[in-house]
């Protein structure tokens, strides 16, 4: 072998090495990077827009994948878990769909019907009620004429909240109360036939209905004493 042909073959062996070292590079490359991203699961997308206590479907949903390591603990990866769910708040456009955004619409229990009625925004609701809360149902009377007091009455205690409906205009001259509400919510309760009456009959002829949000883990019922309000219990 001669010198020309010497320097060939390491010009040659030398490429190789090059060759190696270049793909070695690459693979510690790759594999950094897989050590930090880590393989792909799949999530799920909102499509458009979902407002507040709207049933859910897989529809509203696009499926998307990402790195295992950035998927929030809260992420939904099964789109059967949104199966019997609303949506707590408004759901944005693009947002990752996660547990804590969603849950399970609440069910009439044997015995049970389910009753809506307008109630005061501001006074009755108060964006603090949603679907699944325990109110208190009052309603307050007008006394008649020189025979009775006014009264406030509690007439249903823990009443349970189906759904909250949006708010909605209300055709004041077809009420003449004075300070009747001009805007209203529809909420709906899972009542017994005796609660669900007391209701309809206080939302047709009290000056007014209010609901009180019950904190929750209170079991103990209201005092009988204190179900009827007048004046004079404070003199």
């Amino acid at each position: 072998m001669n010198s020309r042909q010497r320097r060939g073959v390491i010009l040659l062996l030398l490429s190789v090495l090059c060759a190696l070292g270049a793909f070695a590079g690459v693979l510690s490359v790759i594999s950094d990077v897989n050590s930090k991203v880590g393989p792909e699961v799949t999530a799920y997308r909102i499509k458009n827009d979902i407002r507040p206590y709207t049933p859910l479907g897989p529809g509203q949903f696009e499926k998307i994948t990402m790195p295992e390591r950035w998927l929030p603990a809260t992420a939904v990866t099964d789109l059967a878990r949104t199966e019997g769910m609303i949506a707590t708040t408004t759901l944005k456009r693009g947002s990752l769909l996660q547990a804590d955004m969603i849950v399970k619409r609440p069910a009439l229990e044997p015995g049970q019907q389910e009753i809506a009625i307008m109630i005061d925004a501001a006074t009755g609701v108060a964006g603090k009620i949603t679907p699944g809360a325990t109110v208190n149902i009052y309603a307050t009377f007008a006394g008649e004429r020189g025979t009775a007091a006014a009264q406030s009455r509690l007439i249903v205690a823990a009443a349970r909240v189906l759904d909250v409906g949006e708010l909605t205009p209300i055709n004041a001259s077809r009420d003449d109360r004075a300070g009747r509400a001009t805007e209203a919510v529809p909420i709906t309760f899972a009542l017994t036939t005796a609660d669900a009456q007391r209701v309809a009959y206080a939302e047709s002829f009290a000056e007014h209905v209010r609901l009180a949000l019950v904190a929750p883990g209170t079991t103990t019922p209201p005092d009988p004493r204190d179900r009827t309000y007048t004046l004079d219990k404070d003199k």
